[in-house]
């Protein structure tokens, strides 16, 4: 041990004895830090200085229109106003054929060019011919290795933003949509609507049902017609009694018209008397109704009693209307006594029953008036701040009535009595032109007789038609049930009440945004680090370590001169002539043998190695602000790693010379290639990932890892105890295996020699 000491000491005060040899020193402890903590700063924040890189984009989308989709879209000016919001690149929004140029040139490092059928392609999701709505790519890839990476990412964000902002845009339309039509089917105007239709549908079942019944009628009438024809013959010849009978049905028709007119004439009494009385009782009402209103602030149940009298006063007047109605229809059985050849009898017909429907109007006004003074007077004793709205509903009403009854009296005088009046005078003349006719008819009986043949086949075919017509009607009606059946049953089922209600009132932006994205990613951090420049710490950090140990033995001599051996044992400057050639181990008869040399020389490359480990460690974690929630462990990777380096580059230099300094350069660069400090080891050829675990750069990045971010279970000291177990096959080769080394080395070193040039 006291000459190793011997030999460290004197290394020390040739390394201090003047200016150059101090400043040579701390350059070799500062020079590879210098080279980590540039790597590291470099690679600092890469991905978020990003917004430099140029990439230029053109629109030439012409965008997209239909008949069925009434609005244009464009998806082309939406992906350039959302691209103008983002900083994550340099965008250049310039023309198609400049973004193309300028990718070749340089100027841009990728262009993404939106198509002119862009828009058109997306919108063939809905229909049978889907096409892929394609973005065209350009890059140059040979102006950085990294960039195209980056821009590619930056483009695979275009495109999924793309693809979910259609998708929620769809996905918010047809929400929207649905939740406005549940709302609206919720609301009273959907409830009145499908009462009415509820209201017309019943009214076209009443129709059909009726139709059919009625041409059923039709068809067994005729189903007699056979009977009739068969007998036609004989009617024909007994014509001469049929016209006495005709003439006696003229006489009868002479004192129906005589009934005709006496029951118009007393139809017309009891229209002016009944709807004038019915009129003035409305006009009575009225002014009752804002007497009661007016009294509702001083007494509602007083207001409401007289509201009440109101009602059953004008539901008492509704007999007036039964009244004129029984007179009008004795007046149309009198009409139809008529004979049917009377042009006037079917327009009477219908103007009487026009009459009959406008006074069933006015009573159904006079009911709802009567109705609506009920519901107020019981309104008005609980909420009396509706009560001027009540007041204006009920006046209207009477307003309503009043027309109505002003209806049916005009009516009655411009349509009904005039016809009355002119059936009366047509009569007479009708009555003498039908006699002339039967007195003709008995002269035409036997040209009659051929007809009845052809009027038998045609009635059978015209009854097997109007059999189907009816049985289509009744099929019609059974299919206008059933419609009305599920409207009703949609309209008050409650199956998905509650899932309706709940679509209606969720937000349509936020369901929009979970089915275009229904899987969320998060994110969580196992081991944090910091920034990507202390993920890459480790990895600099450890290769300027092992580049240290290279310079130093690259600058300091790792083999003891005779003099320096010499003046170590006491000898003077030079050792005795009995010493062998200048070499290791020629001092050992003298007490100094190859491993007081090996160690000897190794103490002052160890110190500078861990000088050198110190200093890039703590200005990883002081002065470039590296993660390192272990310092004491962060620092013990660093020690350990000079350590170990140093003696391995120092062992395979003292062994082997020069070659020594090209085996440790060639393993740095395996080591580079092969660590998994960049690149995980798995995406490695398969030589490097056998080589993996022969080699201390994983060992010492993985351990630093560690120190830095934190420790899964032993793994620190693992990593440790891997990465200083490669100390024992160095001191092996150091010490013992390398006396035959020394012989050949010394062979190799004289041939290298006598080259003159190595």
């Amino acid at each position: 041990m006291k000459l190793i000491w011997g030999i460290f000491k004197r290394d020390m005060c040739h390394a201090t004895r003047n200016v150059i040899a101090v400043i040579v020193s701390m350059g070799l402890v500062v020079v590879p830090a210098l080279y980590a903590w540039f790597n590291i700063a470099a690679s600092w924040d890469p991905y978020g200085n990003t917004k430099a890189l140029k990439v230029a984009v053109a629109n030439t989308d012409a965008g997209y229109k239909s008949d069925l989709v009434p609005v244009r879209i464009n998806v082309g000016e939406t992906i350039i106003s959302t691209l103008r919001a983002n900083d994550q690149l340099d965008w250049q929004f310039v023309g198609s054929s400049e973004a193309i140029d300028g990718v070749k040139s340089g100027e841009y490092y990728a262009a993404i060019v939106i198509p002119k059928r862009f828009s058109a392609d997306m919108m063939t999701l809905f229909s049978p011919d889907i096409k892929h709505a394609q973005l065209q790519y350009y890059l140059n890839e040979k102006i950085n290795p990294i960039a195209p990476h980056i821009t590619d990412q930056g483009a695979t964000t275009v495109a999924n933003t793309i693809d979910k902002t259609f998708a929620k845009t769809i996905a918010q339309v047809g929400l929207d949509v649905a939740s406005s039509v549940l709302r609206y089917s919720k609301s009273p105007q959907m409830a009145q609507y499908m009462e009415n239709l509820n209201g017309n549908l019943n009214t076209m079942v009443n129709t059909l049902t009726g139709a059919s019944q009625q041409v059923t009628s039709y068809s067994q009438l005729l189903g007699s017609a056979n009977d009739i024809v068969d007998s036609t013959n004989k009617l024909l010849k007994s014509t001469t009694s049929a016209g006495k009978q005709a003439k006696n049905a003229l006489r009868q028709g002479k004192s129906g018209a005589t009934s005709l007119t006496t029951a118009g004439k007393d139809v017309t009494a009891s229209v002016n008397s009944a709807l004038n009385q019915m009129s003035g009782a409305l006009d009575t009402v009225s002014g009752k109704v804002n007497k009661s209103f007016d009294a509702l602030g001083q007494d509602a149940a007083e207001a409401s009693k007289q509201l009440k009298t109101l009602s059953e006063q004008v539901s008492e007047g509704e007999s007036v209307y039964d009244t004129y109605t029984a007179s009008l229809q004795h007046m149309r059985e009198s009409v139809e006594q008529l004979p049917d050849g009377d042009e006037a009898k079917q327009p009477l017909l219908d103007v009487i029953d026009r009459e009959i429907t406008l006074l069933a109007n006015a009573k159904d006004d006079t009911q709802k008036l009567a109705q609506r003074l009920d519901d107020a007077s019981k309104q008005v004793t609980q909420d009396t701040t509706s009560a001027q709205q009540s007041r204006t509903e009920i006046l209207g009403q009477i307003t309503s009535a009043q027309q109505s009854i002003t209806n049916v009296r005009d009516d009655y005088s411009a349509n009904v009595k005039p016809k009355i009046d002119a059936l009366a005078s047509s009569v007479s003349t009708l009555i003498t032109q039908t006699t002339s006719m039967i007195n003709q008819l008995s002269g035409t009986a036997d040209d009659l007789t051929d007809v009845t043949g052809t009027v038998g086949s045609n009635v059978s075919s015209i009854q097997s038609t109007l059999a189907a017509v009816a049985k289509k009607l009744d099929s019609s009606a059974t299919t206008v049930k059933t419609l009305i059946a599920k409207l009703n049953s949609s309209n008050n089922g409650a199956d998905n009440s509650d899932e309706l209600k709940s679509l209606t009132k969720s937000n349509a932006s936020t369901l929009s945004t979970l089915i275009s994205a229904p899987v969320a990613l998060h994110r969580v951090a196992i081991y944090p680090i910091a920034n990507y420049g202390s993920a890459m710490a480790p990895f600099y950090t450890i290769l300027s370590i092992w580049v240290g140990a290279i310079i130093l033995c690259a600058m300091m001599k790792v083999s003891i001169s005779d003099r320096e051996k010499a003046h170590v044992l006491g000898l003077g400057d030079s050792l005795p002539p009995l010493a062998g050639p200048a070499g290791p181990g020629n001092a050992s008869r003298w007490g100094l043998r190859l491993h007081h040399e090996y160690f000897g020389r190794y103490a002052i490359f160890l110190l500078l190695a861990l000088l050198q480990g110190t200093l890039v460690c703590l200005g990883d974690m002081y002065f470039l602000g590296v993660q390192a929630n272990h310092a004491l462990q962060f620092l013990a990777v660093g020690w350990l790693s000079a350590l170990v380096f140093s003696n391995i580059v120092y062992t395979l230099t003292v062994s082997f010379g020069d070659i020594g300094k090209a085996i440790a350069v060639v393993l740095l660069v395996m080591q580079v290639a092969g660590s998994g400090g960049t690149f995980p080891i798995e995406t490695l050829p398969k030589f490097f990932q056998m080589l993996y675990p022969f080699l201390p750069f994983p060992h010492a990045i993985d351990a630093m890892h560690a120190a830095m971010a934190g420790s899964y279970g032993n793994e620190y000291l693992l990593d440790m105890v891997y990465l200083a177990l490669f100390l024992i096959p160095s001191l092996l080769l150091g010490l013992v295996l390398r006396k035959p080394v020394i012989r050949l080395n010394n062979w190799i070193i004289r041939n290298l020699e006598s080259t003159k040039v190595m």
